[in-house]
């Protein structure tokens, strides 16, 4: 396959040099990498048949990244396939591993089903803030991608010195906190959500 993908990887690379030095000509960021698509028929050894496999010749800063995709789906197009099909399902299973590792849904470790039940429950309604937060609050700002681990990390892990009045509560953050326009955006933010109405009949 990689014989196959030689010559599409040698034109990303030339489209890579140039996008860079075009770039650099107008003093703005170097593009991070630089994707062509092609498909070609291919049949190892050990196939009954050939497959339509589709190629993205990806070319980066640190070096060329291609990628292969065996597929039976005829309609699609190369770009089309790899990154609405098989980027969304690997997608689908980062979103689950961030809930298992980050947001410790595999902690169903009590002996009674409920209790476990419960657990579950608490690490879904977790990955539904963290969706919330990302989509809504932290959009345009470093965090916008982030997963649950990396928020967790950056906005709750933080040294605070917390002080209760009556009325509000002030944190005080250290003044080298290096996510303090952050936070304060988060909280801005946040602090403008209406709360829900209490029903009291």
């Amino acid at each position: 396959m990689l014989r196959h993908a030689a010559p599409l990887l040698q034109e990303a690379r030339h489209l890579h040099q140039q996008r860079t030095a075009l770039a650099q000509a107008y003093g703005q960021r170097p593009p991070a990498s630089s994707r062509l698509y092609e498909e070609f028929c291919y049949a190892a050894a050990s196939w009954s048949r050939p497959w339509r496999v589709v190629l993205k010749a990806e070319v980066m800063s640190a070096g060329d990244n291609p990628r292969f995709v065996v597929t039976s789906l005829a309609a699609p197009t190369p770009q089309m396939l790899y990154e609405d099909l098989y980027c969304a399902r690997g997608n689908g299973e980062n979103d689950i591993k961030a809930v298992k590792c980050d947001l410790q849904s595999d902690r169903t470790s009590a002996t009674t089903f409920l209790a476990n039940a419960m657990r579950l429950l608490l690490a879904c309604a977790a990955s539904v803030l963290h969706h919330a937060l990302r989509t809504h609050t932290l959009q345009h700002t470093a965090l916008a991608n982030a997963q649950p681990s990396t928020v967790i990390l950056t906005l709750f892990k933080v040294a605070t010195q917390i002080k209760q009045y009556k009325d509000r509560i002030l944190l005080h953050l250290p003044s080298s906190c290096p996510v303090k326009a952050l936070l304060h955006r988060v909280t801005a933010l946040l602090s403008a959500v209406p709360l829900p109405l209490v029903n009291t009949s």
